[in-house]
C-alpha cells in the first residue's frame, strides 16, 4: 500500500461553490484555480466569482436545467447529487455515473441561508422567513459528507486556511481523516441550521411545543452548540477550552455566553466560569445587587439604592479576596462606581450597562475585562452537567422564597429587619458552593463559608473570615444542620436569626438551641444545594 492510499488521499479535481455570505470566497476559489479545479457554482456566487475574473461553470450548464421557481430549484437534480453520492470505487456507480453523462464533483463549498439573521429582524414576515429557508445547500452538504470517503463538505469558513494548507502540502488532494471531521461538521451545522427553522415555525404556529409531564423529563434530549471563540486553554493551561453558544430554543441570547466584551483582554474559560457565577447570583435580586466572586464562590454581596455603595458594602465583607475577583451589577454603572471598582484588581466586571465616562474609566484599565450582558432567565428550564460517560439533566433552581412562606419553628419571631436580611442571606446561600453558611445583615454579607465537608466547619470558617462584626448578623444555611453544633457554633458569635430547610431527624434538638440563644428560626422547606 503507497502512503497516499494509507492516507487514504483524493485529488480534487471539481469543486460546486454556492454561499450566502461570499466573505473571502474569491480568495478561497483562487487557490482551487491555482490547482486547476473546475468550480462549478450558483447565482449570484458564480457572478462574484465571475467579476474577480474566475473561471465558473454554471450549474444549470451542469445538470441542463434552468433555475426553476425564483431559484427554489437550481442544484435538486441527480447530475449534482449523482455526483457526489456515487461511490468511486464502486463499479456499478461508475457505470450508472457514465451512463447518464454524471461528473464526480469532489469538494462542496456552502455556507447556508442567512435564516437565524433574517428572523432576528425586527417586523421580518412569516414569508420572508420561509424564503431563507435553504434547501439546496443542505441537500448538498448531507450528499457530500454522506460520502466523506471520496467527498470534501466544507461548511466552516474557519476550515479554509487548514485545506489550503493540507492541499498545497499534498498537490491538490485531501486526506481521508480530513474529509471525515468536515463530514462531522457539516451535520452539525444542517443539525442547528435545522433547530432554529424548527424552533420559528413551532413560535409562529398555533402547535404548542411538546412537552413532557410537568414531573418528567423527555425521553430524549439533544443539544444544538454552535462554536462562539476559541479560549487560549481550558481552565489549566495543558487543556484545550472553547466557548460553545446554546442553539436557539435553549439561551434566547441571554447571559454571559452571549455577553459582549466592552474593553480588555479576551475572556478565559476560568473567567467565564466566575463571571456567570456573579452575572446569575445578582439577576436573582430585584433591587440594586453587587456581587465579588472568587472561584465561583462570593466573597461578598450587598444591596443598595446606589450602585457605588452595593459595591463598597460588598468589597468590606472580604477585600483580600476580593483581589482578582469577579465583579457583577444587576443594575447600569456610573463613572463613580467604576472608579471604585478600579481601585483594586479586578479580573472581570459585568454589568447590564455603562454611562460613557464610566466606560472612559475602565478602559483606562487594559487587563480590566469589562462585560454587557442580557439579564440572566429565571424562568423554569433544564441545565446540564456532564459526567464520564453521560450528562446529568435536572431543572433549574428557580425559587424563590417569598415572605409569605415563612415558617417559624422558635419562640421568638425575628423582626421585620431580620426577615430582610434572612431573605437576602438565603439568595446569597443559594449561590453558594455547599456546604453552605452566609452570614448577613443590613441586606450586606458578613462572612461566607462554603464548600466544606462538614456544616459545623462551614460555620466556623464563615466566622473566621469574616471582617465585619458577626454580633446582630442572622445566618442562612444552603441545607439543614444535622446536629445542634452548628447553632451552637453560630450562638457564639451573637447571631440573632437563622434560615434553613429544616427535615433532619434532630430538628427538635436545633430548635431548642435556638430557643436556649435567643435565636429565631425559620423554615424554608426547601434546599439549595451547589456543587
Amino acid at each position: 500500500m503507497t502512503e497516499d492510499q494509507e492516507l487514504g488521499l483524493r485529488k480534487i479535481r471539481r469543486a460546486l461553490i454556492s454561499v450566502s455570505d461570499k466573505t473571502g470566497i474569491v480568495d478561497f476559489a483562487r487557490v482551487l484555480q491555482g490547482f486547476n479545479i473546475e468550480i462549478i457554482s450558483t447565482g449570484g456566487t458564480a457572478k462574484s466569482l465571475r467579476d474577480a475574473g474566475i473561471e465558473v461553470r454554471d450549474v444549470s450548464d451542469v445538470t441542463g436545467f434552468p433555475e426553476l421557481m425564483d431559484g427554489r430549484v437550481k442544484t435538486l437534480h441527480p447530475k449534482i447529487h449523482g455526483g457526489l453520492l456515487g461511490i468511486r470505487d464502486n463499479p456499478e456507480h461508475q457505470a450508472a455515473m457514465r451512463e447518464h453523462g454524471i461528473e464526480q464533483i469532489d469538494l462542496v463549498v456552502i455556507n447556508l441561508y442567512p435564516f437565524e439573521e433574517t428572523i432576528a429582524r425586527e417586523g421580518v414576515s412569516l414569508e420572508e422567513a420561509i424564503e431563507q429557508i435553504d434547501i439546496g445547500g443542505p441537500a448538498m452538504i448531507r450528499s457530500a459528507a454522506k460520502n466523506f470517503a471520496s467527498v470534501a463538505a466544507v461548511t466552516a469558513r474557519e476550515s479554509w486556511p487548514e485545506i489550503i494548507d493540507e492541499m498545497k502540502l499534498n498537490e491538490g488532494a485531501l486526506c481521508l481523516a480530513t474529509r471525515h471531521r468536515l463530514a462531522a461538521i457539516a451535520y452539525a451545522t444542517t443539525f442547528a441550521y435545522d433547530a432554529y427553522v424548527s424552533r420559528y415555525l413551532f413560535e409562529t404556529s398555533n402547535v404548542e411545543l411538546p412537552e413532557p409531564a410537568p414531573d418528567e423529563l423527555p425521553a430524549e434530549m439533544s443539544l444544538s452548540l454552535d462554536l462562539r471563540q476559541s479560549l487560549r486553554y481550558g481552565e489549566n493551561p495543558h487543556q484545550l477550552a472553547a466557548l460553545y453558544e446554546l442553539g436557539p430554543s435553549e439561551s434566547e441570547n441571554q447571559g454571559v455566553a452571549n455577553a459582549e466584551l466592552l474593553s480588555g483582554k479576551e475572556m478565559s474559560f476560568n473567567n467565564y466560569v466566575d463571571a456567570d457565577a456573579a452575572w446569575q447570583l445578582v439577576c436573582d435580586f430585584d433591587e440594586n445587587a453587587c456581587a465579588i466572586i472568587k472561584h465561583t464562590n462570593p466573597t461578598g454581596v450587598a444591596l443598595s439604592a446606589q450602585a457605588q455603595e452595593a459595591y463598597r458594602k460588598a468589597l468590606a465583607t472580604d477585600p483580600v479576596s476580593a483581589f482578582g475577583g469577579i465583579v457583577a451589577f444587576n443594575c447600569p454603572v456610573d463613572e463613580a462606581t467604576a472608579r471604585s471598582v478600579i481601585e483594586i484588581f479586578t479580573e472581570v466586571l459585568i454589568a447590564p450597562d455603562y454611562d460613557d465616562q464610566a466606560l472612559e474609566v475602565l478602559r483606562s484599565k487594559k487587563n480590566l475585562r469589562v462585560l454587557r450582558a442580557s439579564p440572566a432567565s429565571r424562568a423554569e428550564g433544564v441545565e446540564y452537567k456532564q459526567i464520564s460517560g453521560g450528562m446529568l439533566v435536572q431543572t433549574r433552581d428557580t425559587h424563590s422564597f417569598m415572605h409569605e412562606d415563612l415558617k417559624v419553628v422558635t419562640r421568638r419571631q425575628p423582626t421585620e429587619d431580620e426577615i430582610r436580611d434572612l431573605l437576602f442571606a438565603w439568595t446569597v446561600c443559594k449561590h453558594t458552593k455547599s456546604n453552605a453558611i452566609v452570614y448577613a445583615r443590613d441586606s450586606q454579607t458578613v462572612g461566607v463559608g462554603a464548600g466544606q465537608m462538614s456544616r459545623v466547619d462551614s460555620v466556623k470558617l464563615g466566622a473566621m473570615r469574616a471582617q465585619l462584626p458577626i454580633k446582630g448578623s442572622v445566618l442562612a444555611s444552603d441545607a439543614f444542620f444535622p446536629f445542634r453544633d452548628g447553632i451552637d457554633e453560630a450562638a457564639k458569635h451573637g447571631i440573632t436569626a437563622v434560615i434553613q430547610p429544616g427535615g433532619s431527624v434532630r430538628d427538635a434538638e436545633v430548635i431548642a438551641a435556638c430557643d436556649e440563644n435567643d435565636i429565631a428560626m425559620i423554615f424554608t422547606g426547601i434546599r439549595h444545594f451547589k456543587h
